[in-house]
């Protein structure tokens, strides 16, 4: 239990668990609760992560990695399959939520994530060198899952006006059903190949001086009891943050659905993550936090995403890969930019500005009209 209360500084915010449920079940405003929601997630999300570090420390690399692979996006999925089972309540808006909040966790981590790793460290050292070739190799797996997020919507663009929107809608969610099932194998490959095959090009390197090895804090049995109880704690704070969004939206219009997608709820799933890979970088290890940004880009891109327009396909809900064109090219210019600058294996302070636009991409979004891309309802 000491070890689980001083895991973070940020456990001081598990005060707002309790407030948030008694505003939510005293009906209270949801304006306040989607605050308080929003704060009590934060922590939530970094006790995930602990408890996943602990028990990969206990299980071995091989099988910890796959852990990590698996849980490191939990916030984002539970969130994402609640506002999916919410579909039927208010019927565009909950499909904005999922498109929207998936879309926003790959650039929260491609540009702010990585932006304040790369300024973090860059402070501290004049340049910092990671590992090129696993860099690109995670490069091209993005621009495999921006090309299929693409497709729908190019369709959609083409042919429109040829097709009555029954027929369309049809063939797009048919399109994105195969898109999703072949990102899942292509996931799966990508894991074989980072745990099995090819684990020396993502394995940290070895410095001249001898690193401390780490030890677990946890037994194996405390790890599996905090992960089910966080991840149940999450369920239940998430539904209550999901259920406030309309009420949110509609006290406050100049907040429009894909903001709060967007950008607020990317900001609560990689809280956890921005911490770790912030903190790591300014002891010069980027590889590993290239590892943490750019592999939880990864694994949104090539699985939650696809996994959530499965899961849309087995529930009977209309979840496509037809996302907003406006959020589709921003993420497309985010993959390029991500793309060029780490081409060379070598970061510095220069190369922060991936902050400065995350900052453009949310103001942008703030004056976008409300209602997005309502092609598809439950």
């Amino acid at each position: 239990m000491r070890a689980i209360v001083f895991a973070s500084w940020l456990n001081v915010l598990l005060v707002f668990i309790p407030v948030g449920w008694a505003l939510h079940f005293t009906h209270q405003n949801d304006t306040i609760v989607f605050v308080f929601t929003f704060l009590a997630i934060i922590p939530l999300a970094k006790l995930l992560g602990y408890g996943t570090e602990e028990l990969a420390l206990r299980v071995g690399q091989t099988l910890g990695g796959l852990m990590n692979a698996t849980l490191g996006n939990a916030v984002e999925l539970i969130v994402s399959i609640i506002a999916l089972v919410k579909c039927e309540i208010h019927k565009a808006t909950f499909l904005q939520v999922v498109q929207s909040s998936l879309l926003g966790s790959i650039l929260s981590n491609l540009l702010l994530v990585l932006g304040m790793c790369f300024f973090a460290g860059g402070i501290k050292f004049q340049e910092q060198g990671f590992k090129d070739t696993a860099a690109q190799l995670n490069s091209s797996l993005l621009v495999i899952s921006v090309i299929a997020i693409l497709l729908p919507a190019g369709y959609n663009a083409a042919f429109a006006d040829n097709q009555t929107a029954e027929i369309e809608q049809d063939r797009i969610l048919k399109m994105s059903r195969g898109i999703a099932v072949i990102l899942l194998v292509v996931y799966l490959a990508y894991l074989f190949f980072q745990l099995f095959t090819h684990q020396h090009l993502y394995a940290e390197g070895h410095d001249e001086e001898e690193e401390e090895v780490e030890e677990p804090t946890l037994n194996k049995w405390a790890a599996l009891v905090l992960l089910v109880v966080v991840t149940v704690l999450v369920a239940v704070t998430a539904e209550f943050l999901v259920g406030s969004i309309n009420g949110l939206t509609e006290a406050h219009p100049e907040i429009s659905v894909e903001w709060v997608g967007l950008i607020l709820l990317p900001i609560v799933g990689n809280a956890a993550e921005h911490v770790t890979a912030v903190s790591v970088s300014v002891h010069d290890k980027i590889d590993l936090s290239m590892g943490v940004a750019v592999g939880s880009s990864i694994q949104i891109a090539l699985f939650v995403i696809p996994f959530m327009t499965v899961l849309g396909w087995i529930m009977d809900k209309p979840l496509s890969l037809l996302f907003d064109p406006f959020e589709s090219i921003t993420l497309f210019l985010s993959v390029l930019i991500v793309n060029y600058t780490i081409q060379d294996g070598r970061s510095n302070w220069r190369t922060s500005p991936f902050s400065a636009v995350y900052i453009i991409v949310a103001v942008a979004f703030w004056f976008y009209p409300a209602g997005g891309n309502q092609a598809f309802t439950c």
